[in-house]
């Protein structure tokens, strides 16, 4: 050990020592001090802070692109750097339109406004692309086991396949006093309408198996339609339209719309229309409860309908085998297509407003192409479908007798079988897919039957357009932002996207229009006043004279145009004359015939 007499250790392990903190009686013993050395010492501590913000900066700098390049998460490095990864397909699955080109010398005003779009819809797209994979659900289709078809598995099967929630949705309903009976599904697929041929009307809240209300109208019905929500519902009775509440009170009896026999409701737009036995196609506003047009089609009784959801247009079926699409602008059909050799018995068409699927009576159903107008497929029934209808996956079900037949990919590729297939007490009168879900609702003359079809419901809904689970608060809400958002019946045509471009119309056109809409010319010329002129200079001759020469300097320019296209069609003819002569000069091989 060390004396304590040693010197000390001047480097100790522990590092030096802090300085003292200043104290008042330090502070008069450096006022002593030469005025010299705190000037030296204050410039060498500036010198020093300088260098010391001069490393720092630089620090920055060299670690500026680390940083923007790795982002540390609790001091450690980020293994995945950037933005996640989207992969292009589910990109386009989003993309809406190409990027517009910036017009030459537009101003800058323009150009930014462009280029602040595209980023904003490139970022929407990049967003729906990353939230698509949230989806919760999948759709899936049925598949048997090796050298077995899906078309013979039964429903009360896959009922005990599948759990106790999805099996509940196969039931039957035995109604056999008041049929046979149509069907419709509300667009949130939670409610549903039967309405029987003998006057039965009733509404079921069908997944809980909840009678919502069950009346007698005392007369027969053609139809029954699903309003704008499941509060309202339309059916077309013996005489005339009546419009009942969810509780079964009629609200409105609707006596312009008489031998209605088919509806469809379109749902943007807030119009039902309606078919009758007289030939009428009949448009009604539900919002303000007024007809809104209606069309004479001159084809006889109406009894094959249904909507494209895609631009809400009408296809109509008829008797002598034709199938017209109708808008509530024109009082003529805008497209009429040949389809059958016999009369239509039913018609659909996909939510794309792709294709379009009818049945005849020449027992053939066939798919056609609406952007094209043109057959794809054609497949032959041996008794014929009398009902058709499409889910929202693409399967197509048709009804024959009392058989239910379910095709899986018409369009895409020949089939050869059923994707599956039921047999029903009686008579099929009805067919609908119910939105959202893998069930199929059949209306037969005993009643109603509820069918299960794996991947014919699409797995995931929009909240905000149709969501099953919401609220009466919710729907009220969503009732009133659609009436704000309610487009109106004149911009329904048979390409939406017309819509979006650009009126490119002539001058002379609009000029035209002008002149009519203003009732004068405004780019005629005006008529040629004399300047009054003072000192006898406007006497009756002097103004007369100078009116001539005005006159005739007009005239002389009608003349030279007029001489000018003259000579160019002198000139034109001429060309072709001279065309002629040397085609005429020509031997052909076919002289030789001649006499």
């Amino acid at each position: 050990m060390a004396s304590p007499g040693e010197a000390t250790v001047k480097d100790s392990h522990v590092g030096k020592k802090k300085k003292p903190p200043a104290r008042y009686w330090l502070e008069q013993q450096k006022e002593g001090k030469d005025d010299s050395k705190v000037g030296k010492e204050h410039a060498e501590q500036a010198v020093e802070q300088e260098e010391r913000k001069t490393q720092k900066t630089t620090k920055r700098k060299q670690e500026g692109g680390e940083r923007d390049e790795k982002k540390f998460i609790s001091g450690k490095t980020d293994p995945f750097p950037g933005p996640a990864h989207i992969p292009e397909d589910r990109i386009n699955k989003f993309k809406r339109k190409d990027k517009t080109k910036k017009p030459r010398g537009s101003h800058y005003k323009l150009k930014d406004m462009i280029s602040r779009s595209q980023k904003e819809s490139e970022m929407a797209q990049k967003q729906a692309a990353r939230f698509d994979l949230l989806l919760p659900e999948d759709a899936g289709f049925l598949e048997g086991d090796e050298d077995e078809d899906t078309c013979t598995i039964s429903q009360e099967d896959i009922a005990d396949a599948v759990d106790i929630t999805a099996g509940s949705k196969y039931f039957n309903l035995k109604l056999s006093q008041f049929g046979p009976y149509r069907v419709d599904y509300s667009k949130t697929g939670r409610h549903l309408v039967l309405g029987g041929r003998r006057g039965h009307v009733a509404c079921i809240d069908w997944q809980s198996k909840q009678l919502m209300c069950e009346i007698n109208v005392m007369e027969s019905v053609n139809d029954v339609k699903w309003l704008h929500s499941e509060a309202m519902y339309a059916v077309a009775q013996k005489k005339w339209l009546y419009i009942y509440d969810s509780n079964g009170i009629e609200l409105h009896c609707i006596r312009k719309f008489n031998d209605v026999l088919r509806m469809q409701f379109l749902p943007y737009h807030f119009l039902l229309a309606t078919a009758s036995a007289t030939g009428f196609l009949q448009y009604l506003d539900v919002s303000v409860g007024k007809e809104v047009t209606a069309i004479c089609t001159k084809t006889g009784r109406l009894d094959v309908m249904c909507q494209n959801p895609h631009n809400a247009i009408i296809h109509l079926g008829h008797h002598n085998g034709t199938v017209t699409l109708w808008s509530p602008n024109q009082k003529e059909a805008l497209v009429k297509m040949l389809c059958h050799q016999g009369g239509v018995r039913s018609v659909t068409v996909d939510k794309t407003g792709t294709y379009m699927v009818t049945s005849g009576m020449d027992k053939k159903l066939k798919v056609y192409d609406i952007r094209s107008f043109k057959p794809l497929k054609s497949y032959f029934l041996p008794a014929g479908a009398s009902c058709l209808s499409l889910s929202q996956r693409g399967l197509l079900s048709a009804a024959t007798g009392d058989i239910v037949q379910v095709y899986r990919d018409v369009w895409s590729s020949p089939v050869t079988k059923p994707y599956m297939a039921h047999r029903v007490p009686r008579t099929v009168w009805g067919l609908n897919f119910c939105p959202f879900e893998d069930v199929l609702g059949v209306g037969h003359g005993d009643g109603f039957t509820s069918m299960l079809i794996p991947g014919a419901g699409e797995p995931n809904f929009d909240g905000l357009d149709a969501n099953p689970f919401r609220s009466a608060k919710q729907r009220q809400e969503w009732e009133v932002k659609a009436l704000l958002e309610k487009i109106q019946p004149e911009l329904i045509s048979l390409n939406p996207a017309e819509l979006g471009q650009v009126d490119r119309a002539s001058f002379a056109q609009r000029h035209q229009d002008r002149v009519q809409a203003l009732g004068f010319d405004p780019l005629a010329k005006e008529k040629f006043i004399p300047k009054y002129k003072t000192k006898g200079r406007s006497s009756a001759g002097g103004v007369e004279r100078r009116k001539k020469q005005v006159a005739y300097e007009d005239q002389r320019d009608v003349i030279r145009k007029t001489v000018e296209t003259k000579m160019k069609m002198e000139k034109e003819r001429k060309q072709k004359e001279q065309k002629a002569t040397v085609f005429s000069s020509q031997r052909s091989a076919l002289d030789r015939f001649k006499k």
